[in-house]
């Protein structure tokens, strides 16, 4: 196995700016960028060129607050050319690529966006150095989730990846920032999941409604209004966090979808993934994977 990068990233010259009095995203960037029309800076808002902190913002309304840091990447050419917008790469060999996604960035295309996902940025990546490069999707993270993703380089080994995810994958952890004080220092929800014709996940207690989803959480540090936990999946269910989350009566920050109160305390899902550890589908070493916790999180928990 020929390892490439393993600690690869491609920047693009980006201007950073300390905010230091409320104000809307767009009206702040029309005054730091005032060389360039209104239509332009919407532009950049809306390709995902601009980041508050740890996550991908492109609603003008967004509301700044004094001590965020707002960068903008400032290259158009630069974007289509060598830069991967909203993710970076922590390691990639023959096999497989992982990143570490940014919140705001979907891992794959949607209905309504095509081109600014993870796996489209990584195909046009791949495809650099010879056309015939593919990258296939193993796993997914919501697009408010931050954290470590992996994707394959052949069919072969997505299926194999797939096929023996409980068995090749040892840990998947991560930091969930949820609303009110958690006074259990550690503790598990089990419960049975089941999606709604509207997407809904729904968690029942009846044996077998649904899928068996068991949830592992500890206690990192609180004070009157909101947690950090660390969170261990012994199942991965669609959502499985968010439901368990607001089945404990404490739901994650800003997800309106399953009960979330405070939806605009950090700007952006309270969840992050933080280590993935899995034996290589080739070679069977333990690889393990670990990213930061974002600031926002403990700086609201502290």
């Amino acid at each position: 196995m020929v390892k490439k990068n393993s600690n690869y990233r491609r920047e693009a010259k980006s201007l950073k700016y300390v905010v230091e009095e409320p104000l809307e995203l767009l009206t702040f960037l029309l005054n730091v960028m005032s060389n360039r029309s209104r239509n332009s800076v919407k532009s950049i808002l809306a390709r995902g060129q601009v980041t508050i902190d740890d996550h991908i913002e492109t609603k003008y309304n967004y509301m700044l607050r004094p001590g965020q840091t707002v960068t903008i990447l400032k290259n158009k050419a630069a974007i289509k050319q060598d830069v991967l917008i909203g993710m970076s790469i922590i390691h990639e060999d023959d096999d497989i690529i992982v990143i570490n996604k940014e919140a705001g960035l979907l891992s794959i295309a949607t209905e309504k966006e095509k081109n600014q996902t993870a796996l489209h940025q990584l195909m046009d990546y791949v495809k650099k150095e010879n056309p015939e490069n593919r990258v296939f999707v193993v796993h997914r993270l919501d697009k408010d989730t931050s954290g470590v993703m992996m994707f394959a380089k052949s069919e072969q080994v997505k299926r194999k990846m797939q096929d023996n995810w409980k068995e090749i994958v040892k840990e998947r952890t991560y930091v969930a920032l949820v609303e009110g004080k958690v006074t259990k220092e550690k503790g598990y929800i089990s419960s049975w999941l089941r999606e709604s014709k509207t997407h809904l996940m729904y968690s029942s207690q009846t044996p077998n409604d649904g899928l068996h989803a068991i949830t592992h959480y500890q206690l990192i540090q609180a004070n009157e209004e909101f947690s950090l936990l660390e969170v261990q999946l012994e199942t991965g269910r669609k959502n499985q966090i968010r439901v368990h989350m607001q089945d404990l009566g404490h739901p994650v920050v800003g997800d309106k979808k399953y009960g979330s109160k405070q939806h605009k305390a950090i700007g952006r899902l309270g969840l992050h993934a933080k280590v993935l550890s899995f034996n290589h589908p080739t070679t069977n070493e333990l690889l393990l994977f670990q990213t930061d916790v974002p600031q926002s999180f403990l700086a609201k928990s502290s």
